[in-house]
Parts: C-alpha cells; sequence; structure tokens
C-alpha cells in the first residue's frame, strides 16, 4: 500500500510536467530552425518529428510517460546521433539553443541546474568528430583557421646517420 504523503514524485511533475517540456523543446527549436549548422541535421523539411521525439525522450528520462521508449524502443543516443557531424561547434550551438530554451522556463534554481547538468553532460557525449564539418557558410573558416594535420617524419633508422 503507497501513501500519497510518501511516494516521491518525479522530476517531470515537479518541474511542471508535459507542459514544461513542451515549452522547453519549442523554444529550442526555434533557435535551431535558423542555425546553419545545426538545421541541416534535422531531415524533415517540419521540425515538428524532431520535437516530438526530443520532448518525449526528455519527458521519458525524467520520470514521464514511456511514450519515447513505446515509439522508439532503447534511446541508443549515440547510435540515433552516429550519423550526424557533431563536432564541438555544433555542441556548442546546440547548447546555446537549449541554455536560451531552459532559461526561456524560469524553473527554480536546483531544478535548472539539474536539467542543465544532464543537458550538458548529454550534449559533451555526442560529440563524434572533430574535423570541421563543411556544413554551413563558416566551415571555410574553421578549416583554414585550424591547425594542418600532418604526420611526423618516419625515425631515423639508418646507423650511419
Amino acid at each position: 500500500m503507497t501513501d500519497a504523503a510518501t511516494t516521491p514524485i518525479s522530476f517531470y511533475e515537479e518541474v511542471g510536467g508535459h507542459d514544461t517540456f513542451v515549452r522547453l523543446v519549442d523554444v529550442f527549436y526555434r533557435g535551431v530552425a535558423d542555425d546553419q549548422v545545426l538545421r541541416p541535421m534535422y531531415p524533415e523539411e517540419d521540425l515538428g518529428p524532431a520535437k516530438h521525439r526530443l520532448t518525449t525522450f526528455l519527458e521519458q528520462y525524467w520520470g514521464g510517460p514511456t511514450t519515447y521508449g513505446e515509439e522508439r524502443g532503447h534511446p541508443r543516443l549515440r547510435m540515433r546521433h552516429a550519423p550526424f557531424h557533431i563536432d564541438p561547434d555544433a555542441r556548442d550551438r546546440w547548447l546555446a539553443h537549449m541554455r536560451a530554451a531552459v532559461d526561456a522556463l524560469e524553473l527554480p534554481p536546483l531544478h535548472e541546474a539539474t536539467l542543465w547538468d544532464y543537458l550538458q553532460r548529454a550534449a559533451f557525449a555526442m560529440v563524434n568528430t572533430f574535423e570541421p564539418s563543411g556544413i554551413g557558410p563558416a566551415a571555410g573558416a574553421r578549416a583554414a583557421a585550424s591547425l594542418p594535420v600532418t604526420a611526423a617524419p618516419p625515425p631515423n633508422t639508418d646507423p650511419t646517420r
């Protein structure tokens, strides 16, 4: 028998449930829609399917409905993001848009810090390359500004030298 006074509520419920996560995702994708690096990573013309996937994933992660798992199975975040060129620039852009979205929620400090900590860790974990992407107008500048990568000369194996 469970007593309602002792049943812990989930983070999902503490921050306002479905409406809070919908707001978070809506603000986030408003930023992504005009981002020249991130937008090409979303194949659908309409960002609606991506919004739904992110909303249901976050809801499930934070203790809400299990819709994501029912529709898509295990999240497998690294595998699902592997086809995309996620370099530090893409990660930082993703985080900038997500930061604006988290700020828009005006959560209590502990909830904000908890959510932001997870989002940062997830974003850093999704980086799968340090090569310039070639996506967006700044790609050439990133490539030109990076240090050239050259192989070291082979060690001298001639004993007469």
